[in-house]
């Protein structure tokens, strides 16, 4: 009973918000208390950033949306930087097992025979996308943060500009945070 009212409510807010779906993108952040974030005005990417399994596309639409949110917030792109910025993938398979049993009792607690069990798999991607983000004097880590969901491998190239446009907005909701 507890899957329908999460499914009604799922297709309730997809049919509300649209492209977002019905799971929603999980963040958590981290940062060091001792830092001044108002100094930090320009970034650059790390060599290193997003070398790992997303395609090309992907890596684009993350670069792109992390820009945009940095410049929203009044950071900018430069070669001798403040801040060093970097994306680090990871996904995980995951199976998920419901469980249906038919027959057994009757209506009113009578026994009518045997009962069967029947098994649904679920099958599915979790990925979770971290940002990083570091003095550029000091290369310390002073602010990470971190969005996971479920990948949809059918998504058209329009919904996986929304999803990741949508993730990166969520994880960098809270940089710089509030002190």
């Amino acid at each position: 009973m507890l899957k329908f009212r999460k499914m009604k409510k799922c297709v309730f807010l997809f049919l509300l918000i649209g492209a977002m779906g019905c799971a929603s993108v999980t963040t958590v952040f981290d940062y060091d208390k001792k830092v001044d974030f108002s100094k930090y005005k320009t970034y650059s990417l790390t060599k290193d950033d997003l070398v790992t399994e997303v395609g090309q596309l992907n890596r684009e639409r993350i670069l792109n949306a992390m820009e945009t949110e940095l410049v929203a917030k009044g950071i900018t792109k430069a070669d001798a930087a403040d801040l060093l910025v970097n994306a680090h993938i990871k996904s995980q398979q995951k199976v998920e097992a419901t469980a249906t049993s038919t027959g057994g009792y009757g209506a009113y607690g009578w026994y009518r025979g045997g009962s069967t069990t029947y098994v649904n798999y679920d099958e599915y991607t979790d990925g979770t996308l971290f940002i990083t983000l570091a003095d550029a004097a000091t290369e310390t880590i002073i602010w990470q943060g971190a969005g996971t969901k479920t990948y949809d491998e059918n998504a058209s190239a329009e919904k996986r500009d929304a999803n990741i446009t949508y993730a990166v907005q969520q994880i960098l909701k809270n940089y710089p945070p509030v002190q």
